[in-house]
This record gives structure tokens, C-alpha cells and sequence, in this order.
């Protein structure tokens, strides 16, 4: 057995395995925070990096967004001889991860595709690549307009299952510019079945008509498979005031969901700090907030 993430310290956290750090998750009970931010952007503060920001305000697992992963870019990080990867590890003592985009050429668009360099998006060589960076986890999902389908994520998953050591996130939490149906039930055991590890879904409050009940049986379902659920507040709502982020901090923590992700929309593509901790402290209030905050990297 691992410890809760919850308690775990940074070496014991880092060298964990992928089914190690996906126990310790579960066994934290609803109490984990994702941040996401935008990797090439600036920096909030010039020169270090988000992912430390973020950690610094109780983020537990960093998502890095927009990186090209064949000429990888993180504001903040000096060029060494490491790799990235390495050196967010040294500095946050966090696990890392990335968004890949499976787009679809051929999806029902319901707006402009925008379109988005290789090193993005999901495919045999991206996966190989952060395979060999050491990644700890990969969010296969799609940012606005970029065309991708929950029958692409599918097959994605499977191929990344071949490829890819590390957690497996999958799902989407907007449209991504398609005409299709979020997230739903049938959507979500495919998932599970074609070997996602974590199923990402809409926050409840962030898409019109995604509510409690739909995401409580998305939840029970998942878990009964194996896999857990994460809910994402990605439709800029994570720049909302502090009160709408503690309102559905809870509203989906009584859904049950495992993980709780922040979302990039915030100056220089990281939600403002104050809302992570607002999210931090909704769902496992100061006692927990400040031991991740303050427990030391060298630990």
C-alpha cells in the first residue's frame, strides 16, 4: 500500500509508480487539487516558473497546457543539461503532466478549427516523447476549437496504452469546438474500458446542462470500473471570484470525484493563486492546505 497523497512527502510522491500515485489519489478521498497552466506564456512572477506558483498555493499535480512537446518551451526554466520535465520535479516535487490533443480531421466543427503544431497534439512520436521525458501523467482532452471528438480519445487512449508508462487522464471539459455531446455515460465507459485511468468531465456549474445527477452516475460507474474521475473547471470560470470556486469545489466534492482541477484562464495562463487556495481550502480545509504548501521539496 502507498500513503495519501494527501501526506505524502515529495521524494515518496516522485517515486511512486503510476498505479502507486493513482492509489494515493483514491486514498485521499476527494482532497486533490490540479492546477493547469499555459506553459510558454510568461510567468505570473518573470522568472520562475507556474508550476511553482502553483504549488506554492496548494496544487498537488501540475498540467502543463499549449507546451510542444519536440521543442518544448516553459517560461521560467533555465536551459541545463535536464530536461524539463527533471527540473519541475527538483523545484515543485510534484508529479508533472501534459495536455495531447487527439484531433480529428473529420469532426462536425461548430466553430473555426484552430489548428495547432504537431508537438500538441496526441500521436504515435508525442507519446514516445514524453514516455522518454519522464511524464507522470497525460491529459488526453482539447482546448477550444481544436476539433477534437470523444470517439478520437478513444482510440487515442488505446494508443497511448501501448506507448505511454504513465497515468492516463481522458476526456473533455467543453466542446472543444465540436458538435457533440460532452460527456456522458456511454462516453465515459468507453473510456474506462479502452484503458483511461482517470476520467475527466465538466465541473458541475462550468457547461449548460451537465448537473449533479448526470456527474454522480458518471462517478459510481467509473469507480466501479476501476478508474477514477476528475472535474475540470475549464471555461474561464477559474478566474471567477473566490465564492463561485468554493461553490463548486463542493457541489462536485459530493458528487464524489477524486480530483479537482483549476483551470489556465487567469494573467499569464494560470488561474489568479487566490482561487487555487480557495479550492484547496473548500475541499480539505487549512489543516491539509498549509501541510502542502508548507512541507518542503527536500523532504
Amino acid at each position: 500500500m502507498v500513503k495519501r497523497l494527501l501526506s505524502t512527502n515529495a521524494s515518496e510522491l516522485l517515486a511512486m509508480s503510476a498505479e502507486e500515485l493513482k492509489q494515493s489519489i483514491k486514498a485521499s478521498e476527494g482532497r486533490t487539487v490540479l492546477s493547469e497552466n499555459v506553459a510558454p506564456h510568461e510567468a505570473v512572477v518573470g522568472d520562475i516558473t507556474n508550476a511553482e506558483v502553483a504549488r506554492a498555493f496548494g496544487a498537488d499535480m501540475i498540467l502543463l497546457n499549449g507546451l510542444n512537446v519536440l521543442n518544448p518551451q516553459v517560461a521560467g526554466l533555465k536551459q541545463t543539461e535536464e530536461n524539463f520535465v527533471e527540473q519541475l520535479h527538483k523545484l515543485v516535487g510534484r508529479p508533472i503532466g501534459v495536455n495531447l490533443e487527439p484531433i480529428d480531421i473529420t469532426a462536425n466543427m461548430a466553430e473555426d478549427r484552430l489548428m495547432i503544431e504537431k508537438g500538441r497534439q496526441a500521436n504515435e512520436e508525442t507519446l514516445k516523447e514524453i514516455e522518454s521525458l519522464g511524464m507522470d501523467f497525460v491529459c488526453l482532452t482539447g482546448n477550444p476549437g481544436t476539433g477534437v471528438t470523444n470517439e478520437q480519445i478513444e482510440k487515442t487512449i488505446r494508443l497511448t496504452k501501448e506507448l505511454f508508462s504513465g497515468l492516463i487522464i481522458a476526456g473533455k471539459m467543453h466542446g472543444a469546438g465540436v458538435s457533440e455531446p460532452i460527456s456522458d455515460l456511454k462516453v465515459v465507459e468507453s473510456f474506462v474500458h479502452a484503458g483511461a485511468d482517470i476520467i475527466l468531465v465538466p465541473a458541475v456549474g462550468t457547461v449548460p446542462g451537465f448537473d449533479e445527477e448526470e456527474l454522480k452516475r458518471i462517478v459510481k460507474a467509473t469507480h466501479k470500473n476501476g478508474a477514477l474521475v476528475m472535474s475540470a473547471i475549464g471555461t474561464s470560470q477559474e478566474s471567477s471570484d473566490e465564492d463561485t470556486i468554493k461553490q463548486m469545489a463542493i457541489r462536485n466534492k459530493i458528487c464524489g470525484v477524486d480530483i479537482q482541477h483549476i483551470g489556465d484562464a487567469g494573467y499569464s495562463g494560470l488561474a489568479p493563486v487566490e482561487n487555487i487556495f480557495a479550492l484547496s481550502k473548500a475541499i480539505r480545509g487549512n489543516r491539509h492546505s498549509i501541510a502542502m504548501i508548507a512541507r518542503s521539496v527536500n523532504r
